[in-house]
């Protein structure tokens, strides 16, 4: 895969002249919504990008289409988190995108990439070998700061393919995205720099405001242990403090054998966990399943925008609502 800096080296000359004289915006592609959001937000007023998933499916389990392949065909850049995350994106921009800029904002300057986790109570990843492999109530207590092994402005001594994905759960990281966003629409179409600047710094401040509100919002559920679907939401629980006690699942393609629903029937009992979170677009009857015979309430979170309207706005509203989803079956009496 061709990286950030070489495509748009490559591309440059060819595209720069085409988008200056005829001053219209490039044929810009996103993965998937809360990154369509994003790309969206800065390109207002100039273009609509288009979007490689508009249904309810995840990034997970997603096939290319057809329709897809055209998209890629005809996109002249392509935002994407990257193969760790969309692997079904990495072969067909090689081939069908392969004159589009490809943006994997995974690479972004200023992104913290976080190692994944293993287990029910999230052990390192085997090639990490930090002390304290049980995270099950491991926080970074300080919501601002950096996690000083993980911010990686410098890709070079990394491969980002082993590390958690699930980037843009984290304002801070969706401001860089931002950032690199702008830049690299800013070169390929220097006729509307000054509006992806302006957009970019409106986008922002809005991110800032954010996640302000989401530390308000969030304050309360800090000491709650849950369980989500999925080990999504590692950077969510560093940004806010949350109490992420362990996953149904560790792969969302894969449903959980009948002994895992055991150990997390188990820990939901041991650890008095107050909620069990599922998500769209798999099945909830597990949660239902779990909660059978504990005090814990099943509630639903959303990581990638489900069968929200894609748009600019799409990246608040999801933000806002997971807060909502928190509070509500965290905080219920």
């Amino acid at each position: 895969m061709k990286t950030i800096s070489r495509l748009l080296a490559a591309s440059a000359l060819a595209s720069f002249a085409g988008f200056a004289h005829a001053a219209e915006a490039p044929k810009v592609l996103a993965s998937f919504k809360p990154i369509h959001s994003l790309v969206a937000g800065v390109m207002q007023g100039v273009g609509e990008p288009g979007l490689v998933i508009d249904t309810n499916a995840s990034p997970h389990s997603y096939t290319m289409k057809p329709s897809d392949a055209a998209k890629l065909d005809k996109a002249d850049v392509v935002f994407w988190i990257g193969p760790g995350f969309e692997a079904f994106l990495e072969k067909p921009l090689e081939t069908l995108g392969e004159k589009a800029v490809s943006v994997e904002l995974s690479e972004a300057p200023g992104i913290t990439l976080l190692d994944p986790r293993t287990g029910s109570t999230f052990e390192k990843h085997s090639h990490a070998h930090e002390e304290g492999a049980d995270h099950g109530d491991d926080h970074d207590h300080d919501a601002k700061a950096e996690d000083a092994g993980h911010d990686h402005a410098d890709h070079d001594d990394h491969d980002e393919e082993h590390k958690d994905m699930h980037i843009w759960l984290d304002p801070a990281n969706a401001r860089a995205m931002v950032k690199q966003i702008v830049a690299t629409l800013s070169k390929v179409d220097p006729a509307n720099a000054a509006a992806y600047e302006k957009n970019g710094a409106t986008e922002e401040a809005r991110l800032d405001a954010l996640d302000k509100e989401l530390v308000t919002t969030l304050a309360s559920t800090k000491d709650r242990p849950f369980i989500v679907f999925h080990d999504a939401y590692q950077y969510l629980q560093k940004r806010y403090e949350l109490n992420i006690a362990g996953s149904i699942t560790l792969s969302p393609e894969t449903p959980p054998s009948a002994a895992r629903i055991r150990e997390i029937h188990a820990k939901i009992a041991d650890l008095g966990a107050t909620c069990v979170f599922s998500e769209p677009p798999f099945e909830p009857k597990i949660v239902t399943t779990l909660v059978e015979g504990t005090k814990a309430k099943a509630g639903t979170l959303n990581p990638e925008g489900g069968a929200m309207k894609p748009g600019a706005d799409l990246y608040f509203d999801l933000m806002r609502e997971n807060a909502a989803s928190l509070v509500s079956c965290l905080d219920a009496k």
